[in-house]
């Protein structure tokens, strides 16, 4: 058995990043956080006025020898548009920027690898990536009713407009690497 790798991502709302790695073969946890401002130990509250730095994130575990992390960033760059400025569809603000905060020089190369295949293809058309490529410093857990917000309110109308979406698209272009296909 392998070792298992992390990487904390923010592409938006945790709630539909979290749904979205839930979903894959490899992923063995999927944990929603913040990440990346100044202030320790953040409330969902704090975090939402704006004023804390920090990005809502989920750190994901995966095993290396199921996915890698070029293949995870790849499912990333879909799962959400990393070209919008602190901004996701209607969740607007820093809290919701486009973020890769890596562990180690491997992961930012890896990083830094995908992001110019991404921004070189069609993806997202001409617009520039508008990815935050940062280190890790300390990740803060969010609150239990965060945890596993999609697969506990699938019928909660976020879920089924905003989150519901994302998960289909993924499933779509990914169905080889899903858990559950």
């Amino acid at each position: 058995m392998s070792a298992s790798e992390q990487i904390t991502l923010g592409g938006g709302c945790f709630w539909c990043i979290e749904a979205v790695f839930d979903e894959l073969r490899g992923v063995t946890r999927v944990e929603s956080g913040y990440a990346g401002g100044q202030l320790a130990n953040p409330t969902y509250r704090e975090v939402c006025d704006g004023d804390t730095g920090h990005t809502e994130v989920v750190r994901v575990t995966f095993d290396p020898a199921e996915i890698s992390l070029a293949d995870l960033l790849g499912v990333f760059f879909v799962a959400h548009d990393p070209t919008t400025l602190n901004r996701q569809g209607a969740d607007a603000g820093t809290q919701y920027r486009s973020a890769i905060y890596y562990l180690n020089a491997e992961q930012k190369q890896t990083a830094e690898a995908v992001m110019r295949e991404v921004a070189s293809s069609a993806l997202w058309g001409k617009a520039p990536l508008t990815t935050e490529l940062a280190p890790l410093g300390d990740f803060y857990p969010a609150e239990d009713y965060h945890r596993d917000y999609y697969r506990n309110n699938p019928n909660q109308g976020y879920c089924r407009a905003v989150i519901e979406p994302k998960v289909a698209k993924v499933r779509k272009e990914f169905r080889d690497r899903l858990k559950r296909a």
